[in-house]
């Protein structure tokens, strides 16, 4: 019986085989062997990498559905999610009450690493978005924006959500073709203006250099170009107005179960799906 984890489905061959390869190397620890079995597997990421990190935890869920038994983990207590309690450096800062073609030119400045940088825009995030800050897994860019010197606003990008039937009627693609293709569509899972920060035209302006910028940076760090953008904005608590004005398209709701839920039963608020498109022949891609 096929399983899926992770977005990709796994035959009862396969299942079997990783059974067979943890039974012939009882000494690999957890690491090394989600690298043996993505190796057997051919489980690359586009840019050809292995597929590592979701093989653990696809694997995880494997060892929760009873169909394997990992090794024990070599870590003695469950890692604590990052806490990002306010500190001085964000604190409110001087406001900024102008339109954009006022301000000083905008920069997005990519967010890498684990450093001071990124504790910051956690922080940042944390703090002042209503959703709050949540580890993002998987393909995934940061920006900073910069009016000037000024830090005007935080976004950030990763993985699309598996299933979206509004979406999937848009893009007119069927089940295998959004398989084989889900990896580029990207979701723009954070976008927080400073609330110190009231600029008309703003946000919309950051938006399609976001678009601009976006696909030659994942092309760098990932190897291969998106050509759609989605986010997904909560209604009625926001309307959608910068997405509209930055030409993205409003295409339906989506269910409340979840980014990658496999549950019928809604659990989370329905919202709006926006979509845009980065490049003209974006369907034809979407659908090889």
């Amino acid at each position: 019986m096929n399983k899926r984890y992770c977005g990709r489905v796994f035959t009862q061959e396969e299942l079997d085989a990783i059974a067979w390869l943890m039974a012939q190397n009882p000494q690999l620890k957890r690491a090394p062997l989600s690298r043996r079995v993505c190796e057997m597997l051919d489980w690359r990421r586009p840019d050809g990498r292995l597929s590592d990190m979701s093989c653990r935890v696809a694997m995880l869920r494997m060892q929760t559905d009873g169909l394997i038994t990992l090794p024990p983990s070599q870590m003695p207590h469950p890692r604590r999610r990052a806490q990002f309690d306010p500190t001085p450096a964000t604190d409110a800062q001087g406001a900024i009450d102008m339109p954009v073609h006022a301000l000083d030119a905008l920069r997005l400045e990519v967010v890498a690493g684990v450093g001071a940088a990124s504790k910051l825009w956690n922080e940042y995030v944390a703090r002042y978005h209503y959703l709050g800050y949540t580890p993002m897994s998987g393909s995934q860019i940061r920006y900073n924006v910069y009016a000037g010197d000024r830090l005007v606003a935080l976004l950030s990008f990763g993985a699309s959500a598996w299933k979206l039937a509004d979406r999937e009627r848009f893009i007119g693609w069927n089940h295998e073709q959004r398989q084989n293709n889900l990896q580029r569509v990207v979701n723009n899972t954070r976008f927080l203006i400073l609330p110190w920060v009231q600029s008309k035209g703003l946000a919309s302006k950051i938006l399609a250099l976001a678009a601009r910028r976006l696909p030659k940076d994942w092309q760098q760090r990932y190897g291969y170009s998106p050509v759609m953008l989605e986010t997904f904005v909560e209604s009625p608590r926001h309307k959608g107005t910068c997405y509209k004005a930055a030409n993205w398209v409003l295409v339906g709701k989506t269910t409340g179960r979840g980014k990658k839920s496999l549950s019928h039963q809604q659990a989370l608020p329905i919202k709006d799906i926006w979509l845009y498109p980065l490049r003209p022949d974006y369907a034809a891609i979407l659908r090889r």
